[in-house]
């Protein structure tokens, strides 16, 4: 039986300065609101959550969020992670906050409770400015220059990842991710690599074992950026550094290709927060050689699909590892679905955000305490946006109603 309430608003919040962010706000006729979010191409979110999803939740039951999802999904754009998913990811988790607010409990509670007290969380080392802009993924977009407080990692781990190793080590946090080889793959389209690109590109993992030996696990990003072929080879240079898993080595266009990469590393495969769905998980823990799942709150789906396959990944024996290197929102949100589900593994986190510009827009945010991450216990998932952001000069606020 459907309950009481009704949504009686659709907002989303974008400000310039962040242009790759999109926040949604989801008003019930009781006042409840529920916050959600995604990133990259804020703009057309936007639109799509207002053209299309608007008129199909605005006067239905943000509790029944089954009901709600089923009806937004449209003939097209579900197989990809383009901007119906992104949209709708975000409307997802807009409701769930929404729902357990309504309840009066943290959104770890309202998906069933707690599998452990803490999770353990690596540090993605990216700056304080890392892919602020809507330039994309790219190296022009680390803004490595811009340095507002102690933490620029990138640039660390570029040139002094001994001290970064050595830093991340004394607060307790025993696991990093980094990467080197992306400026040699941007230069080349990713099929080729240089002798002396190469040294350079292996060079921060020579110093993170010299400082810290092996009380550091590095995890590999290689953002999707390599080819098979030169994928396989880079996997056989870092043999000597024994790296802890290895994350999207090329586009997973052929997931049959991770196969034949399974054979030339002993790292654990970890893929994709680039997935969108319940279905590509399946087709990616098929493959037989799945190390990690790692899912993207705001581009898989929200906490619906989230749950699903993080369940899903448990059945085929995988764990786990959601992804956040973006907004405080899906952060926050991350974190309260590791703590749940019996298969995480780890939480992403990145120090140069939640100790910067994270709050900046929002009130408070989970923060590790001696490498572990805990979730407060207000309800929903915690994140509350800094009063007047919609005032700011480059807010562009948009509104629904009926």
């Amino acid at each position: 039986m459907f309950s009481h309430l009704k949504i009686a608003r659709v907002e989303t919040l974008r400000l310039k300065e962040f242009a790759n962010l999109l926040w949604v706000k989801i008003t019930a006729d009781d006042g409840t609101v529920g916050l959600g979010e995604s990133f990259f191409g804020a703009s057309a979110l936007e639109a799509y959550i207002h053209d299309w999803c608007a008129p199909l939740l605005l006067g239905r039951d943000p509790l029944a969020i089954p009901a709600r999802m089923t009806e937004l999904r449209d003939y097209i754009g579900w197989r990809g992670a383009g901007v119906e998913t992104r949209a709708l990811s975000a409307i997802d988790i807009a409701l769930w906050d929404l729902k357990s607010k309504v309840h009066g409990v943290p959104l770890v509670e309202m998906l069933g409770g707690r599998a452990r007290a803490s999770i353990r969380t690596y540090n993605t080392c990216a700056g304080y400015r890392y892919v602020r802009s809507a330039e994309g993924q790219k190296v022009a977009n680390w803004n490595t220059t811009a340095a507002e407080g102690p933490y620029e990692d990138l640039d660390a781990f570029l040139h002094r990842a001994d001290e970064l190793a050595l830093s991340l080590k004394e607060q307790g946090i025993s696991a990093m991710k980094i990467w080197p080889f992306d400026p040699a793959a941007e230069r080349s389209g990713g099929w080729d690599i240089t002798p002396s690109e190469l040294r350079t590109a292996l060079e921060p993992f020579e110093k993170i074992r010299s400082a810290v030996g092996e009380d550091m696990d590095i995890m590999v990003e290689f953002h999707s950026l390599w080819s098979p072929p030169m994928a396989r080879r880079l996997s056989r240079a870092l043999k000597p550094y024994d790296t802890y898993w290895h994350e999207d080595p090329f586009r997973l266009e052929n997931l049959s290709d991770l196969k034949e990469y399974g054979r030339h590393t002993d790292a654990l495969i970890c893929a994709s927060e680039t997935l969108p769905s319940i279905h590509a998980f399946r087709e990616y823990l098929e493959t037989g050689v799945a190390g990690v799942a790692m899912l993207d709150l705001g581009w898989c789906g929200g906490v619906s699909s989230a749950r699903k396959i993080a369940g899903m990944a448990e059945a085929y024996g995988v764990p786990i590892a959601p992804h956040d290197c973006t907004g405080p929102v899906v952060y926050a949100s991350s974190c309260h679905l590791s703590l749940h589900a019996p298969n995480t593994l780890i939480q992403e986190s990145v120090r140069a955000f939640y100790t910067g510009w994270h709050l900046e827009v929002a009130e408070a945010v989970p923060t590790p305490v001696q490498g572990m991450i805990d979730v407060s216990d207000a309800p929903g998932h915690g994140v509350v946006l800094r009063a007047g952001l919609e005032d700011r000069p480059d807010a562009i606020l948009r509104t629904s109603t009926n």
